[in-house]
C-alpha cells in the first residue's frame, strides 16, 4: 500500500505542479477535471446509499459555477450560485414524482460542495498566486504525511471515532504542525513571501483540511465504503485525495484576499 501511495504521488504531483506553474487555461481545465471526477464519485456514493441522483445535472451546475469563476472571479462565482440553486430545484419539479426532495437536496449539496475546489484555480489569479498555491499544496501534503505516520506511531485518543476511527488527536495535532512546516518550506525557497501570511496559510490549511477530511469521512461512513473510488492507487478516489483541499482552498483564498484589503 505504501509503495502505491509513493508511486502515485511521484506521477501525480509533477503533473499537478506543472499545471499550477503554467496557470491559465491549463490549470482551469485540470481543476475542472478533478471536480468532475470528484462529482462522479460523490454521485456513486449516494447511489450506493439508495438515493437517486443525477451526475449530469450536478455536472451542469458545477460547470456553470466554474464558468462564473473563470469569467469574473469569486464575485461572479457567488452570483452564479443563484441560477444553480434554481436549476437544482427546477430539476426536482420536472423529475417529480420519480425524484424525492431528499435527492434534490443531495444534488444541490454535491454541486456546491465539489464546486468549492474551483477556489484552487482562483488562488492562482491572486497577486503572487503561483507561490500561494505551492504554499497551500505543500501545507496540505506535509500535513497529511505527518498525520499519517505520527497517527500510526503515536496515536491513542480518537479524534472522531464515529466518523473516522483511524484518525487520532495526536495525528491531527502533528498534522497541523506539519502543515505549518510545509508552508514554511516554500517560504525558505521563496523568502519574498510575507512570513506572517505563510504562517496563517499553513494554519488555516491545516484546520480546514482536517474538517474537509472528516466531512468526506462522514459521507463514506453513511455509505459503508472505505474509499470513494479507485482512480489513484494507494490513495483511493479523487475525492479521498482532494477532500482536504476542497475546504482549505476557499478558506485560504479569502484569507489572502482579506489580508490584502487590510
Amino acid at each position: 500500500m505504501l509503495y502505491q501511495r509513493v508511486l502515485s504521488a511521484a506521477v501525480g504531483i509533477p503533473v499537478l505542479l506543472a499545471a499550477v506553474w503554467r496557470g491559465g487555461w491549463l490549470l482551469f481545465a485540470a481543476t475542472v477535471l478533478l471536480m468532475l471526477l470528484s462529482l462522479y464519485e460523490f454521485n456513486r456514493l449516494f447511489i450506493v446509499m439508495g438515493t437517486k441522483t443525477s451526475f449530469f445535472i450536478m455536472a451542469a451546475g458545477m460547470l456553470v459555477l466554474s464558468a462564473g469563476a473563470l469569467w469574473g472571479g469569486a464575485g461572479a462565482y457567488g452570483l452564479a450560485v443563484v441560477p444553480v440553486v434554481m436549476l437544482m430545484l427546477i430539476s426536482g419539479v420536472l423529475s417529480y414524482p420519480g425524484v424525492t426532495p431528499a435527492a434534490v437536496a443531495v444534488r444541490l449539496t454535491g454541486t456546491l460542495y465539489v464546486s468549492l475546489l474551483i477556489y484552487f484555480y482562483l488562488i492562482r489569479t491572486l497577486d503572487g498566486g503561483q507561490l500561494w498555491i505551492l504554499t497551500l499544496l505543500a501545507a496540505i501534503w506535509a500535513g497529511d504525511t505527518v498525520a499519517y505516520f505520527t497517527g500510526k506511531k503515536l496515536g491513542k485518543r480518537k479524534l472522531a471515532p464515529d466518523l473516522s476511527p483511524g484518525k487520532t488527536v495526536e495525528g491531527a495535532v502533528c498534522g497541523l504542525a506539519g502543515c505549518i512546516l510545509g508552508a514554511f518550506a516554500v517560504y525558505f525557497l521563496f523568502p519574498a513571501l510575507p512570513s506572517g501570511q505563510v504562517l496563517a496559510v499553513g494554519a488555516v490549511a491545516g484546520v480546514f483540511g482536517i474538517i474537509g477530511d472528516l466531512f468526506e469521512s462522514s459521507l463514506k461512513r453513511q455509505g459503508g465504503i472505505k474509499d470513494s473510488g479507485t482512480v489513484i492507487p494507494g490513495h483511493g478516489g479523487v475525492l479521498d485525495r482532494f477532500d482536504s483541499l476542497i475546504f482549505a482552498a476557499p478558506a485560504v483564498y479569502y484569507l489572502l484576499s482579506f489580508w490584502s484589503i487590510g
